[in-house]
């Protein structure tokens, strides 16, 4: 039975999992996960976890994108929340699908117990990272904020309360972010986080991911979620000027009926930076790549061929299905 501290780190992961994963629509792209990583392509994706026996377990399966399922999807600002939501439930089938491949009982022989993530533990994983992101991130710098009021009157103007709150907010996950990276469980998701990256970038650099390309290549990708939280944590302090309510409850409720409309927002400011490729894609990718040295860790050859053992089947899936990746 796992133990009340792997409850807690699985819960930790699906909180995280945003970190992990790419927003824009790319030719490759991924996510870490429990001991292992996941890699998508435009129409499939694969999952490669490492038993404790030391053999890896694959996962393979087919994509639809939201808007070749939904055509409303594909209009601005809705296709940010359907890629996004994709995302997020593809990122969970891998989570969990790690977690009964990687937690196994560990004295017994390979496959013959797992500890699995069963759908109640997912369901409850799911409720406490939700109220979590509420308390953490919109509950408590709007109460911290509120309660400064009563300190500095400069507060009380619209303006300086929304920069106030944007700064406690941005703090809370930087420090949040410093806590979570002394804990050795969370440290082993970030290896494989520097091995996704990597491997990413031997692809898109050489067309090639073999170990020795990956093993030269950096941790630090542009493309990573972590640069897309920080834009999301911009875009709503500038769009909390615009609300109209001055009570708390007002104020909170306006904050979450909003969220929609900021990841919409932020998923295009994003794509729309990517293809510039310009002095705003330098300006919304530069402070995630500084986040990532606290994200990522070098990762050792195991985690490597791992990540290049997702790739592989990825792509393996995208070719039988008659895609083909080619690097520009």
């Amino acid at each position: 039975m796992r133990s009340l501290s792997s409850e807690f780190a699985a819960a930790l992961r699906v909180i995280l999992l945003p970190l992990f994963q790419g927003p824009e629509e790319v030719l490759v792209g991924g996510q870490a996960v429990i001991e292992g990583v996941m890699m998508r392509s435009p129409h499939s994706f694969a999952v490669a976890v490492r038993r404790p026996a030391g053999d890896i377990a694959l996962l393979q399966d087919v994509l639809v994108r939201p808007s070749e399922r939904y055509a409303w999807l594909k209009y601005p600002l809705l296709r940010g929340l359907g890629m996004l939501g994709q995302a997020l439930v593809v990122g969970i089938r891998a989570l969990r699908y790690s977690a009964a491949e990687a937690l196994e009982d560990k004295e017994s022989k390979p496959r013959e117990k797992k500890s699995e993530l069963n759908n109640w533990l997912l369901a409850l994983n799911l409720a406490i990272s939700l109220g979590f992101f509420i308390f953490f991130y919109k509950f408590l710098p709007l109460y911290l904020t509120t309660q400064a009021k009563g300190y500095y009157h400069a507060v009380d103007n619209t303006l300086v309360f929304n920069l106030v709150d944007g700064v406690i907010r941005i703090l809370l996950f930087l420090g949040f972010l410093w806590l979570i990276a002394q804990w050795k469980d969370i440290q082993r998701v970030f290896e494989y986080h520097g091995a996704e990256h990597k491997v990413v970038w031997a692809f898109e650099k050489t067309g090639r991911f073999d170990l020795a390309t990956a093993r030269d290549c950096t941790r630090f990708h542009p493309r990573c979620g972590t640069s897309f939280l920080l834009v999301v944590m911009v875009i709503a302090m500038v769009l909390y000027m615009f609300l109209p309510f001055h009570s708390f409850a007002g104020r909170l409720a306006g904050r979450l009926l909003l969220l929609p409309l900021i990841v919409g927002i932020s998923y295009e400011f994003i794509r729309f930076a990517a293809k510039a490729q310009g002095l705003l894609w330098r300006w919304a990718a530069q402070p995630g790549l500084w986040l990532q040295r606290v994200t990522t860790r070098e990762p050792n050859d195991a985690q490597l061929e791992t990540a290049i053992r997702a790739l592989e089947a990825a792509m393996e899936m995208e070719k039988s299905r008659g895609g083909e990746l080619v690097v520009a």
